[in-house]
C-alpha cells in the first residue's frame, strides 16, 4: 500500500505531466492564429502574445503594449471592443487593461519629478499633471485632505504650448512644490520669462507617458502598481491607499 505523502506526490507528478502535454497544443493553437492573421492583415503590429479568454473559442490578441483585440481559433474573425462576464459583472478587457498597464512604482522615473510631502509623508503616490488641467487643479484641492502623504510630482505638459512654459517655470523655480501649490491651488501668476535650468526632465516625462499611455491628466499611480487615470476624491484616495499592504 502506498503511504498518503506518496500519493500526494504522484497526484501531483500526474498533473505536471498533463500540463506538460498540453503545451505542444497551446503553442499550435497560438502559431495558427498568429499565421492566420499575419497573412490576412500584413499592416497588423508584431502580436506579442495570443491568449485563451474564459469565452469558449474566444482568443485574446495583445499587440504594442496595451492594445487588445480578439479572434477566433482560426484567425478567421476578428473582434474590436468590450468583453464582460456577466455572472460575475466583470469588464474582462479592462481588468486585462489594467494589468498590462500596471508599472512598478519603483520604476517610476523619480529623478524626473519632485516631491510635496505632508504629515509624516510615509504613504507615496506619483501624479502626472499638466499646470492648465482643471481636473488636476481640482484634485489637488482634494489632496488637502489627505495626510501623513508624499506627492510625487510629475508635470506632463500636454495641453499646449503654454502648459509647457508653466511646467519649466515651476521646474525651474527654487521651490518647485510651493510654485506648483501657490499655482494650481490659488492661481498665483507663475514667472514664466525666468526659466534659467535644464528642463530636460519634461521631455523625459512627456517621452515616458507616452510609451505608457498615459493620455490624460491627472494620473494616478499608487505603490501597489495600480494606476488610476483622472480625479478621483480625496476619500477614494484614502481607500486605495488603505487597501495596500
Amino acid at each position: 500500500m502506498f503511504n498518503a505523502s506518496f500519493k500526494v506526490l504522484l497526484r501531483g507528478a500526474v498533473t505536471a505531466l498533463l500540463l506538460v502535454g498540453s503545451l505542444p497544443a497551446v503553442h499550435a493553437q497560438e502559431a495558427k492564429i498568429r499565421e492566420a492573421l499575419t497573412k490576412r492583415l500584413p499592416n497588423l503590429p508584431a502580436i506579442n502574445s495570443v491568449t485563451k479568454t474564459p469565452m469558449n473559442g474566444l482568443y485574446e490578441v495583445r499587440f504594442g503594449e496595451t492594445e487588445l483585440l480578439y479572434t477566433d481559433a482560426a484567425g478567421d474573425y476578428i473582434l474590436q471592443g468590450v468583453l464582460v462576464d456577466l455572472k460575475a459583472k466583470r469588464n474582462l478587457t479592462q481588468e486585462r487593461m489594467d494589468q498590462l498597464s500596471a508599472i512598478p512604482f519603483d520604476q517610476l522615473p523619480f529623478k524626473d519629478a519632485f516631491t510635496i510631502k505632508r504629515g509624516n509623508g510615509k504613504r507615496q503616490i506619483a501624479v502626472f499633471e499638466d499646470p492648465n488641467c482643471g481636473f488636476c487643479k481640482r484634485f489637488e484641492r482634494d489632496m488637502m485632505n489627505v495626510n501623513d502623504i508624499t506627492l510625487h510630482i510629475f508635470l506632463y505638459p500636454i495641453l499646449g504650448p503654454d502648459s509647457t512654459l508653466k511646467s519649466k517655470a515651476i521646474w525651474c523655480a527654487k521651490d518647485r512644490g510651493r510654485a506648483f501649490e501657490d499655482w494650481m491651488l490659488n492661481e498665483i501668476p507663475l514667472d514664466t520669462k525666468a526659466v534659467n535650468c535644464d528642463t530636460a526632465a519634461l521631455d523625459r516625462n512627456i517621452e515616458f507617458g507616452k510609451k505608457h499611455r498615459i493620455s490624460g491628466t491627472p494620473a494616478l499611480f499608487f505603490t501597489d502598481g495600480t494606476r488610476v487615470p483622472g480625479a478621483i476624491s480625496a476619500a477614494e484616495v484614502e481607500k486605495r491607499l488603505a487597501a495596500i499592504k
